[in-house]
């Protein structure tokens, strides 16, 4: 992931170390068709960043420092880390700071909840339609994750099982149904992402994907959507061994107005 994971809390100020894709400066100026153009490239750079855990949950993060890291005025970065903060990625906390929030664990059941629901649509609908050669690429890209495994690529695995799991929302004719499980499961990601490190779990997933697919060869709606359930449930029931692994990477307090976010309790 580009970051070594441990439970420590990291609470230094951090900035990325390279522009975000599309961006170049010289002279401190950036290259950009507009000052949106700039905050949606800083947006998905960031957003990026805090997903893979790049920047871990509770880092601080600078206006100033990522200004002069891309060579940028203020003004963009500030908008992308407003976007971050109505994603409930990053906490912008009056005179103190923006700190990347914490993983709220008493939102991930819902999320992994709504997900295998329209997970379950997709998975059904696709034993009916998808077509041999949808059924290849599957099987391609559970090939792509077991290379990643045996190299211990920890950000290529988690590449094929997001497109994996695209896949067959394309290959059942409802792409759409997946740009829903990906709004509802942002912070399910950030918390996915640590439990790939943890011995035995991508064996764990690659045999999960193959029970998918094996449903879905045999055009067994039930089988393929109860081996997909089945998948997306240990999610679930994951939560509590791998919030013990990293305990300051996850909070329980919720907003009066039902947001999360990462302040302490007692803080």
């Amino acid at each position: 992931m580009g970051t070594e994971l441990t439970g420590e809390r990291s609470e230094a100020v951090a900035a990325p170390g390279r522009p975000p894709a599309g961006l170049s400066s010289q002279h401190g100026v950036a290259f950009s068709d507009s000052a949106q153009k700039i905050a949606t490239a800083v947006h998905r750079q960031l957003r990026g960043d805090i997903l893979s855990l790049a920047l871990k949950p509770g880092t601080m993060v600078s206006e100033k420092e990522l200004s002069v890291c891309y060579g940028i005025g203020r003004t963009p970065v500030r908008e992308a880390l407003l976007r971050l903060s109505d994603e409930g990625l990053v906490e912008i906390v009056p005179k103190s700071g923006t700190r990347v929030t914490r993983i709220p664990a008493s939102r991930l059941p819902e999320a992994i909840l709504v997900r295998k629901s329209l997970e379950d649509i997709t998975t059904r609908a696709a034993a009916e339609s998808a077509s041999v050669s949808d059924l290849m690429s599957l099987r391609m890209l559970i090939q792509r994750q077991q290379e990643a495994a045996d190299r211990a690529d920890e950000a290529a695995f988690h590449a094929a099982d997001e497109a994996f799991h695209g896949e067959i929302a394309r290959a059942a004719g409802y792409p759409g149904i997946w740009s829903l499980v990906q709004q509802v499961k942002t912070q399910v990601d950030r918390y996915r992402r640590l439990t790939l490190p943890q011995p035995g779990r991508m064996a764990r997933v690659l045999k999960d994907h193959m029970a998918v697919l094996a449903g879905l060869e045999a055009r067994d709606a039930p089988a393929a959507a109860a081996a997909m359930a089945a998948h997306i449930d240990q999610l679930r029931l994951d939560i509590g061994a791998i919030r013990s692994v990293y305990p300051d990477y996850f909070t329980d307090e919720i907003d009066a107005d039902g947001k999360w976010n990462a302040r302490e309790a007692a803080g």
